[in-house]
């Protein structure tokens, strides 16, 4: 895309030198004025009256031509409704006082925006949301290619930004399209991916545990957005990420449920394995001759011992292996 931006080349003069003169100018034309009152007569007291109410006026345009730029703003420079570059020098200067300035900024703002709720890749509701750190590039753009109206975050402040007022009233107008084309870049990304793999091992990027991916995904979507109005995306990234309430509870079951599954597995794994080593042990140090049906019962038993919950209650067999 084209950059329509460029620095002002316009005649600039030193603002401490121009106000000092321009002080002088004022106890000159007031000099002038109470001269024509009090000293002069005729003709001469009605050239220093004229004299003095047009270096009154003269001052009083010279006076709006400072301009004093901090250290991360920028003024946008017309002349009559066209453009004349964007001026970033820091200091305190003067210009042409028929200049039209809009003030900017160009450091990097905030953006921790609520959760919103949306449908993952399976139809899931999950509630989501974002950090996002921006700053003004392209002051052309951010003036020029986006109507004020909309961006505006009210009627006044819209009102203010036409007329060129305050920096705070003009960002205010940019923060409310950032959010609005983050949370429908948000949206976006949320809407590919599940919020898990729904305990199956099918090892594709999710929500929960894609983060970096994602989030370059996300910053990469909302810089698209945000590029027609000059916004440079510093960093996006997923800070909160959990289930919609109406769903909460149902996917917390459902993990309890496959962490139970699991450490049953466990259990029985070792269960198995603790009985064959017992059974084994038994065959190796010929302490008792066990047939293949007392040997299912000693296995059954024991898997009851160690698979269950409740503590086991041995049962003593007074009598003899063959009752």
């Amino acid at each position: 895309m084209e950059n329509h931006e460029f620095k002002f080349t316009g005649t600039t003069l030193n603002g401490i030198a121009m106000l000092v003169l321009n002080l002088l100018a004022y106890v000159v034309s007031i000099a002038l004025i109470v001269m024509a009152f009090t000293t002069f007569t005729g003709a001469t007291a009605v050239a220093a009256g004229v004299g003095g109410a047009v270096l009154t006026i003269a001052n009083l345009i010279v006076s709006s031509g400072f301009l004093l730029v901090e250290p991360g703003e920028a003024r946008v420079m017309m002349f009559f409704g066209k453009y004349r570059g964007t001026f970033t020098r820091a200091g305190y200067y003067w210009v042409n006082p028929f200049f039209s300035v809009k003030k900017l900024s160009l450091r990097a703002r905030n953006l921790d925006a609520e959760p919103i709720k949306v449908n993952d890749k399976t139809g899931n509701p999950v509630m989501i949301g974002m950090v996002l750190v921006w700053k003004l590039k392209d002051t052309y753009k951010a003036m020029f290619e986006i109507d004020a109206q909309t961006m505006a975050q009210s009627k006044a402040a819209a009102d203010a930004t036409v007329s060129g007022a305050s920096t705070a009233n003009i960002m205010s107008a940019f923060e409310k399209f950032v959010r609005i084309q983050a949370d429908a870049a948000l949206r976006q990304v949320a809407g590919q991916y599940a919020y898990d793999d729904g305990e199956q091992e099918t090892h594709g990027l999710t929500l929960r545990d894609g983060s970096d991916e994602i989030n370059k995904e996300l910053e990469q979507k909302i810089d698209e957005r945000l590029v027609m109005a000059g916004i440079e995306v510093v960093e996006a990234r997923i800070n909160y990420l959990a289930y919609a309430p109406e769903i909460a509870a149902v996917m917390l079951r459902r993990q309890q449920a496959s962490a139970i599954i699991a450490a049953r597995e466990k259990i029985v794994e070792g269960a198995v394995s603790m009985v064959k080593m017992a059974l084994d042990k038994l065959a190796d140090e010929d302490v008792i001759d066990l047939d293949e049906e007392k040997k299912a019962a000693m296995v059954s038993n024991l898997l009851v011992v160690l698979c269950g919950d409740d503590t086991a209650q041995p049962v003593i067999n007074t009598g003899t292996l063959n009752h």
